[in-house]
């Protein structure tokens, strides 16, 4: 394996690598079709600098040769829950036993998740994120939501900020045990909002028979919308509901599940983007819907309408307990009828777009501005994972099989 760790003094001028020897380049950048074959980048400090056929590569400080393995965008995962503590194993038993999902489960981990010190939370967090990192993952979301009083929001929140790109404020994931719902509504959209503002990129509210329905959804979203906050939705996971047409409605980034879609629900999503310049992104789980044994989102159908499609894992100690988006990715080639192309584009460009990260100067968790990701492209941030396949369609020829061997993540390669 090649060796390309250095550490470069802050004072002097971002050191140009030249990585060559890639078999397949998959850029999602339409100017050179979203693939080059026999190609190189060139990384300066944090982002890529240029791209194209290796032959026509520039001079460079250094250079990295990797021998004819594949690189892609690392993966952008849009969707998980990942500060909680406990373990849900045997409602994972009961389901494949034959016994339904409800949301109801989500009050086990909200119970353990307030029990656990900041150490343990924060250890949990940090050991699944270097497991994401390990499979390519490059960006991450995380969600709040397993705390759902005042006190354990706010700490979700902050720690999460200390290890992921975006964190989503998730206080409306359900009513906690013994709550009152509209006294809890009032809570989430009033106070908690107030206080977890200043650690959050979104609001978000799990729309759906058991959590929350259509007033109280509206009810969060509109004070969201007053304070300019970024809307996103859970909807149509559990049946047919009202999330993805008050996803549309409410203008928000994505709406995520998708299991249950009438054709107007699918016309909705797509003509979001008709004519505007930014729509509501169809997110789709598919590590999910095998978990929890519901059917597959109709990824095919919305791709072929016309909406845009991310893929995410939803990593949660519930219902998909798992951090590896390329078994997403496997699954929704395999399962879901998209070519490795488009899955591997939705779970990494198309999540980009879910987060707002598609664009230059977006803010982390920390307030810095960070270039676009999801592209291998000049600008970008310097983001992508190298398999030890000559290409991206291993990763569904190889189902199960841990492809990647390298991973960039802001010029410094962390894997």
């Amino acid at each position: 394996m090649w060796d390309d760790q250095r550490h470069q003094d802050v004072n002097e001028p971002p050191e140009a690598v030249v990585i060559d020897g890639i078999a397949e380049l998959t850029t999602n950048d339409e100017a050179n079709g979203g693939r080059i074959r026999d190609a190189a980048l060139v990384v300066e400090g944090d982002r890529i600098a240029w791209v194209g056929p290796s032959r026509a590569a520039p001079p460079a400080d250094r250079r990295v040769d990797l021998a004819g393995r594949a690189v892609l965008p690392g993966w952008v995962d849009s969707h998980t829950h990942m500060v909680f503590a406990g373990d849900r194993t045997a409602e994972f038993e009961a389901r494949m036993a034959g016994e339904p999902y409800a949301a109801g489960g989500i009050n086990v981990t909200v119970q353990a998740t307030r029990a656990a010190s900041e150490a343990d939370l924060e250890a949990n967090i940090e050991r699944l994120v270097a497991e994401a990192r390990r499979g390519g993952t490059t960006t991450i979301e995380t969600k709040t939501g397993y705390g759902l009083t005042l006190t354990d929001e706010v700490r979700a929140a902050r720690l999460a900020g200390r290890y992921v790109d975006a964190v989503t404020f998730l206080g409306a994931h359900v009513v906690p045990a013994g709550a009152d719902p509209d006294e809890y509504v009032a809570l989430v959209a009033g106070p908690m909002l107030d206080a977890v503002a200043p650690f959050v990129a979104a609001v978000d509210v799990f729309c759906e028979v058991g959590a929350f329905d259509e007033a109280a959804t509206r009810r969060i979203l509109d004070v969201a919308r007053a304070r300019g906050m970024a809307r996103r939705l859970h909807g149509n996971q559990l049946g047919h509901g009202p999330g993805a047409q008050l996803a549309v409605e409410y203008g928000a980034l994505s709406v995520d599940h998708l299991g249950f879609l009438t054709d107007d629900d699918v016309a909705a999503l797509a003509s979001s983007w008709a004519g505007a310049r930014r729509g509501t992104v169809a997110t789709v789980l598919p590590a999910c819907d095998l978990s929890t044994r519901m059917p597959l989102a109709p990824a095919r159908r919305l791709l072929d309408a016309g909406a845009v499609v991310a893929i995410a894992s939803n990593c949660n100690p519930g219902t998909s307990f798992t951090t590896s988006m390329a078994f997403s990715v496997a699954t929704a080639v395999l399962q879901m009828g998209l070519t490795v192309q488009e899955a591997v584009r939705a779970a990494t460009l198309g999540g980009a777009i879910a987060l707002g990260m598609d664009e230059e100067g977006w803010l982390d968790p920390r307030g810095a501005a960070q270039p676009a990701v999801g592209v291998v492209g000049p600008g970008r941030r310097a983001d992508f994972q190298v398999l030890d396949a000559p290409s991206v369609t291993h990763l569904a020829y190889r189902p199960g099989v841990p492809l990647t061997s390298a991973v960039w993540r802001s010029g410094i390669r962390e894997v």
